[in-house]
């Protein structure tokens, strides 16, 4: 299959950890990778230059596995969309139109997104023929209410959809693509222990180590996290690479089909009759995604 892996890399390092496990998976063909911004003065990069910063660090990822310049790495927009109907311009947009325009394959086409939606969503306006040419797979969204409860304490918008509202509407709202959604209660099912951090990445390799760094700035910089980190990227991968062979999809995890709703200025789902089916995950196979992500890394330090 193809992917395009679109996310915040100078945010939440769990983007990395996607990214890292993606790059060590054979059966994928990583076709870009575009750096996408956060929300206007993020606590995780607080600048002006979102965007430009997570394309920096894709490449530093890439550096650090010996791929540099092996596969393409471009910015998106350092801003979100103004409106749901005004796409932005930038390289990431362009990126996916073009790889969804080919004609000289027929490999699956999946746009891979952990954070905002302002990339694939400028893609969808720009060239609405793109959406039957690509599956969405997406990061985000609030839970819905007749399959989980918010958790305590949790924000009324959703993170990711909070870095451009205007895009989810548009993706929602607006277009007919292919959508399958991991929302906050099922991404925030991808606890990884510390004590695996430390006894299983940070001993494989110049990779173990830059990962395990990382994360662990982070958690020594935040102070009385616990003993768990939510990597909820990536299920992004569960869901391309470790699909199964027979009949593929991601058969050991699990969904409902439920039809689109409106996404509102507010951040929250309203009932849309006209909806398009989508799928929506409500369990994981977390057991699978981070012990094949661990056995990949000591492969890949074994190797060097």
């Amino acid at each position: 299959m193809r992917v395009i892996v679109d996310n915040d890399f100078s945010g939440d390092p769990d983007g990395l950890f996607q990214m890292a496990h993606l790059l060590l998976s054979p059966s994928v063909d990583i076709r870009g990778i575009i750096g996408s911004h956060l929300s206007v003065k993020d606590g995780f990069d607080p600048s002006a230059t979102q965007a430009e910063n997570a394309a920096k660090k894709a490449k530093e990822l890439l550096q650090i596995m010996n791929l540099e310049g092996k596969v393409p790495v471009v910015a998106g927009s350092n801003t979100g969309m103004t409106d749901d109907n005004t796409p932005v311009k930038s390289a990431g947009v362009d990126l996916i139109i073009n790889e969804a325009l080919r004609t000289d394959t027929k490999q699956p086409l999946y746009v891979l997104c952990g954070a905002g939606l302002t990339e694939i969503a400028s893609a969808l306006l720009t060239k609405p023929e793109i959406a039957e040419k690509l599956t969405l797979i997406w990061i985000g969204g609030p839970e819905y209410v007749d399959i989980a409860l918010p958790p305590p304490g949790y924000s009324k918008v959703e993170y990711n959809l909070n870095i451009d509202p205007n895009a989810a509407m548009a993706v929602f709202n607006k277009t007919d693509v292919k959508l399958w959604q991991i929302p906050r209660n099922v991404y925030r099912q991808a606890l990884f222990p510390y004590s695996h951090l430390v006894t299983k990445v940070k001993p494989q390799g110049k990779l173990g180590e830059y990962l395990y760094n990382e994360l662990h700035t982070l958690m020594s910089r935040v102070g009385r996290i616990g003993e768990t980190y939510i990597l909820g990227d990536s299920p992004l991968v569960l869901f391309t690479a470790l699909q199964s062979y027979f009949e593929a999809d991601p058969s050991s995890s699990f969904y409902v089909v439920k039809q689109a709703p409106k996404i509102n200025s507010d951040g929250q789902y309203q009932y849309n009759y006209d909806g398009r089916n989508i799928r929506v995950y409500t369990q994981i196979d977390y057991y699978l995604m981070f012990s094949d992500f661990l056995a990949k890394l000591e492969m890949n330090s074994n190797q060097r």
